[in-house]
């Protein structure tokens, strides 16, 4: 008994993990989710002005993070916050 209730649990696992990749919005997710258990993902940023100036770039591993409110980002790199409010952020995963 005990066997087929850990061989029903392992199909069941596998079933779980094979519907959560077949979907893009999953799949977004699961990466998500593995930036945050990894300390962020491999990624460029650049912060212009609104006349299309390059003001920052930033090269690293390093999650972003919404401030929610008047257009915020923050992410921590090297040992140090940084705080982006206002301006246009750009961001590209390597």
């Amino acid at each position: 008994m005990r066997k087929a209730i850990k061989l029903f649990a392992a199909v069941l696992i596998i079933a779980a993990m094979s519907a959560l990749q077949s979907c893009e919005g999953c799949k977004r997710e699961m990466k998500s989710i593995r930036s945050d258990m990894s300390g962020g993902l491999e990624r460029s940023a650049i912060l212009m002005d609104y006349n299309g100036n390059v003001i920052k770039r930033w090269d690293g591993k390093f999650d972003i993070r919404d401030g929610g409110a008047d257009n915020q980002i923050f992410f921590d790199l090297n040992g140090k916050r940084v705080w982006v409010q206002g301006g246009i952020f750009l961001s590209e995963e390597k």
